[in-house]
């Protein structure tokens, strides 16, 4: 993303981990340095698009904390370092931004050093959970020692501890959901619901709500933000989920048979079940030995059944929402500009995807001009709104 991270940022996200790999307790060993030094190696490359939006939103919003926001910015991209790293775990993800996932480079090692195969996976996935909670651990440190106004603290404090529990809710029931049919007639909500609490709590509303209370905003200035960050945030996470079937993998550093092997429940799945491809899609989801020819064959049917389409609107109209409501509310003009830049960027993903089938208008297409984006964020659940405000 081209929203600016101040280079303060990188230092302070060093200086913490430096800080965390220096503590080896009371019983220093390689395993502790092992963690950190792969936790490091996986906070390295990352866009830095959660602390440049919380950065831009504090001067946006005349924020005058800048060491303050620059320590919290820190500790927000270390926070998404520990959820990548788990969620690698969980996904049981080999690659992340092209090169092996942290699990995946300490299972290597640990087959470099003549662990056998299964053994090498385990203490893999083992190194990403122990990371994750370290990662986790520091970010919370970083927010309590930050150097703003203990009120200040005590409510960022609260909207982290609220994002962890919905981010975790989210990827839970990501795992859980395809274990039920997908052809209910809630699926498709279930799927926005994972992608808020999964995806926009954390990545959005988390950003522009610290900026919000470290700029001093008002109680409705940050009801405002939540809004606006619930819609940015399902539409990036549509987008991703785009990417992670029909995606150009030299380009994303991301699998096209991941989602598809694990059955994941997005809302492409979830629109596919109420069409007449299904009976044709569902055997091939879900399955851990999809070959490439099978997979191409679910592309197709997600194509023919107007699911693909169908999604690319949705995202759209969450996205051009979230830049409309940010009029509406008449945020700052510097801020407004910053969202519709984010806004066009995570819309210019799209461009990674293969060219639409002709004719792939697909049914129950989604129109943006049709719907009050107010409406649809009061229909919202911005629950790190709900605990910080409490």
């Amino acid at each position: 993303m081209s929203l600016p991270c101040p280079p303060g940022v990188d230092h302070e996200i060093r200086r913490l981990l430096r800080r965390g790999r220096g503590l080896p307790g009371a019983a220093p060993s390689s395993g502790h340095e092992l963690l950190w030094s792969a936790l490091s190696d996986a906070a390295e490359g990352g866009r830095r698009f959660r602390p440049a939006l919380l950065m831009t939103a504090h001067e946006a919003l005349g924020g005058s904390r800048h060491e303050a926001a620059v320590q919290v910015a820190a500790a927000v991209e270390i926070l998404h370092t520990a959820f990548v790293v788990q969620d690698d775990v969980i996904d049981g993800d080999q690659l992340r931004r092209g090169t092996p996932s942290l699990p995946a480079a300490v299972a290597a090692r640990a087959r470099h050093e003549g662990a056998p195969e299964q053994a090498a996976r385990h203490v893999g996935e083992v190194a990403g959970i122990l990371a994750g909670d370290l990662g986790l651990v520091t970010a919370m440190r970083a927010v309590a020692g930050c150097s703003a106004p203990a009120p200040v603290v005590a409510a960022l404090l609260d909207l982290v501890e609220s994002s962890m529990h919905a981010s975790a809710t989210g990827e839970l029931d990501d795992v859980r959901l395809p274990l039920g049919p997908a052809d209910r007639p809630e699926s498709m909500q279930e799927a926005l619901s994972v992608a808020e609490l999964k995806t926009a709590v954390y990545s959005f509303q988390l950003p522009l709500h610290a900026a919000g209370l470290l700029a001093d905003a008002s109680p409705d200035r940050l009801e405002s933000l939540d809004a606006i960050a619930a819609l940015l945030g399902i539409g990036f996470q549509l987008v991703d989920d785009l990417l992670g079937v029909f995606g150009d993998e030299s380009r994303t550093g991301k699998s096209t048979l991941g989602d598809l092997r694990e059955g994941k429940r997005t809302a492409l799945v979830a629109h596919a079940a109420t069409t007449a491809q299904w009976p044709l899609l569902h055997p091939l989801l879900g399955r851990e030995d999809l070959a490439e020819d099978e997979a191409h064959r679910a592309r197709a049917l997600l194509t023919a059944s107007g699911s693909r389409a169908w999604v690319e609107d949705l995202a759209r109209w969450h996205l051009s929402g979230a830049v409309d409501l940010a009029a509406r509310h008449d945020l700052p003009p510097a801020l407004r500009t910053a969202l519709t830049r984010l806004t066009a960027e995570i819309l210019a993903g799209l461009d990674l995807l293969l060219a639409p089938a002709d004719g792939d208008a697909g049914p129950g297409g989604v129109d943006p001009g049709g719907v009050d984006p107010d409406a649809a964020a009061a229909r919202l659940r911005p629950v790190a709104r709900q605990r910080a405000t409490a």
